[in-house]
């Protein structure tokens, strides 16, 4: 038995190689356990700071980088305490194959940890925007949001230039010299997606709009489900989604309908030419009668007025407020306002305009001076 366990295979006894191999099976095996151990003392200690935090939510958050971070870290560090094998000792690219080796364990190292890195933003992220929720101010939302995009990015651009460093052995200064002056020209040939960025910010420091406000912009109308980096995205009416560049956001007329104080209707009804002037006063008296006794409490304002007239008939304006209700509540006393008003006018006998018209066609012939109509 201690003849096997000396036994060298690839420059490694048996014994080592099966200590090695071991820890790294037990890991893998162990490594929900070990994952789900870590992710629940982590979960007592944050839950004493956010007593709404949702623990099924922090395990699935937390739990898959964690474990692929503990079996990277444990297996490189397990496999680092081999002996290289004489027999690898040859070179790729005129590189050693060990030196390739140890480039590639840095690089995976790196990724597990940005990767972990990443998923904790987004748990803090999580913890925030619950947190913003429970404010009045949107603002908060957003900016929850944007920062926690803004920072995975940092991560990433910090991510890659540690690869660069450890991996390719770069001058981070010298490389940095180097993508500020290949950034600038980048910049120039995408001024585009840099005036959105620029425009991003903007949006989230002005807050002309909120995510979840109904809005219009140009002939998009609908509600903003997300403001990124780059765009806006609109749900619009139909169960579409639009995307819409946020410098056109900034660049355009934003109607926001959501920070609307009050709802507004205009009606406007056209008589005929053969009502009197006695039955049209009677129609505007009985209207704000109508409006004061029935509609008043539900109503910020009104008015109706007999606006014009021309031998063509009369016209009388119609015109009220209410509060910022829901566009269905709205709608209905609509609604409501029109049959009342429609009722009242056939109450009164009052005859509309009508929209026919005759087109007559003479002829310049005295033989012919009676026309006839055509239409």
């Amino acid at each position: 038995m201690k003849e096997f366990l000396g036994y060298n295979i690839l420059d490694n006894s048996v014994q080592r190689l099966l200590i090695v191999f071991s820890i790294i099976a037990l890991v893998i095996i162990l490594k929900k356990v070990l994952s789900h151990y870590l992710a629940s003392a982590s979960y007592l200690m944050i839950n004493k700071a956010w007593k709404t935090l949702d623990k099924k939510e922090f395990s699935e958050l937390f739990l898959q980088p964690l474990s692929g971070f503990l079996i990277t870290t444990i297996g490189i560090i397990s496999i680092s305490k081999l002996q290289y094998p004489h027999v690898w000792e040859f070179n790729i690219l005129k590189v050693p194959f060990e030196i390739i080796l140890q480039k590639i364990a840095i690089a995976i190292f790196l990724f597990s940890f940005v990767r972990l890195v990443t998923s904790i933003i987004n748990f803090v992220g999580i913890i925030l925007t619950k947190r913003a929720k429970l404010t009045i101010d949107k603002g908060d939302d957003q900016l929850v949001v944007f920062f926690r995009d803004f920072i995975k990015v940092l991560v990433w651009i910090a991510g890659i230039l540690l690869f660069l460093k450890t991996v390719f052995n770069q001058n981070i200064g010298n490389l940095l010299t180097g993508l500020s002056i290949v950034g600038a020209a980048l910049a120039l040939s995408a001024r585009e997606s840099l005036e959105n960025l620029i425009a991003s910010f903007i949006i989230f420091f002005d807050k002309p709009f909120y995510v979840g406000d109904l809005l219009k912009v140009n002939s998009v109308t609908g509600t903003v489900e997300s403001i990124g980096l780059r765009s806006t995205r609109i749900r619009t009416a139909d169960k579409t989604l639009v995307t819409v560049p946020n410098k056109q956001m900034v660049d355009s007329v934003v109607d926001n309908w959501s920070m609307r104080t009050q709802r507004r209707a205009e009606l406007k009804l056209e008589f005929s030419e053969k009502n009197s002037a006695a039955s049209l006063d009677q129609f505007v008296q009985k209207s704000n009668e109508l409006f004061r006794s029935t509609y008043a409490p539900r109503l910020k304002s009104y008015s109706v007025f007999f606006t014009e007239f021309s031998k063509n008939g009369s016209t009388i304006g119609i015109e009220y407020f209410t509060d910022n209700i829901s566009i269905s509540e709205f709608n209905t006393l609509k609604q409501q306002i029109n049959f009342a008003l429609m009722k009242l006018v056939d109450d009164q006998k009052i005859e509309l305009a009508t929209s026919s018209t005759n087109i007559n066609i003479g002829s310049l012939d005295t033989e012919a001076p009676v026309s006839k109509p055509i239409l």
